[in-house]
């Protein structure tokens, strides 16, 4: 047994110099790197969602406790482990991710347009495509209101046009990207899958193998029913939501009705 404390810069030296073994990590932002760099000195990574590994912190929330926990779980034999992603996949995801982000911020700035537009008697329908008639609305009188409110309201307008562009190029990517991938061009095929969900599932499975079903892969996903089950009675409730919440608000967005 060793018990070792390792800063980061003495991770990969450490590992370079035992022999090739099992190593155990949770799953999160930076496990993915660690597991390819360990990787590549031999040893065989196994990655753990946080989740699976809490039952077995004895005591105390300590870092100490934390690799002990993820010592034992790393040995269960029902133990289930998320697979090491590429840099490349990675790259994908964090291009989903940070379109992600910029919408969120031009749904902020649409609702704070519409809200300020508001305060002037400029009242438009809900909704990002209704925007550029509120837009040219507030053009046609803008002669009318205070200056001030003038500027402010055209900062406002000139970041959500700036964040539009920005959108409509990454978009432009991720369809780019789903035309250069076998993989992604048979999910296209799916009746509701659009080429950002498509894109995404394949940047996030590293390979479709690892999953023995469709029953299995819809669970990862968090679309299978959440079951509550006790004394021989099955009940079963509405969508787990317990997978990754990204693909499944893509799917519930675009699913046939």
């Amino acid at each position: 047994m060793v018990r070792r404390q390792l800063r980061r810069g003495e991770v990969l030296r450490f590992f370079g110099s035992i022999q090739p073994c099992i190593v155990g990590i949770e799953a999160c932002g930076s496990s993915h790197y660690w597991a390819r760099e360990i990787e590549k000195l031999g040893h065989v990574v196994k990655l753990m969602p946080a989740g699976y590994v809490k039952p077995y912190v004895k005591r105390g929330k300590t870092d100490a406790a934390d690799a002990e926990a993820i010592c034992e779980a790393v040995t269960r034999p029902t133990m289930r482990f998320v697979a090491a992603k590429s840099a490349d996949q990675q790259s994908v995801l964090m291009m989903h991710k940070v379109r992600e982000l910029l919408v969120r911020q031009r749904t902020m700035l649409i609702n704070s347009l519409r809200g300020h537009l508001s305060e002037f008697g400029i009242i438009g329908a809900g909704g990002a495509k209704n925007v550029p008639k509120l837009v040219e609305h507030f053009h046609e009188i803008q002669g009318s209101l205070p200056e001030l409110a003038r500027t402010m309201l055209w900062t406002i307008i000139g970041q959500l046009q700036g964040l539009g562009a920005e959108v409509a190029k990454i978009e432009k990517k991720i369809v780019d990207s789903v035309r250069a991938d076998a993989a992604a061009r048979r999910l296209l095929s799916i009746p509701g899958v659009g080429p950002i969900t498509a894109s995404a599932i394949t940047a996030a499975v590293s390979d479709i193998k690892n999953f023995s079903s469709g029953r299995r892969f819809a669970s990862w996903l968090g679309l299978t029913p959440r079951p509550h089950s006790s004394g021989g009675k099955e009940r079963m409730s509405g969508i787990s939501k317990q997978g990754d919440d990204t693909f499944e608000s893509y799917w519930l967005s675009v699913r046939p009705q």
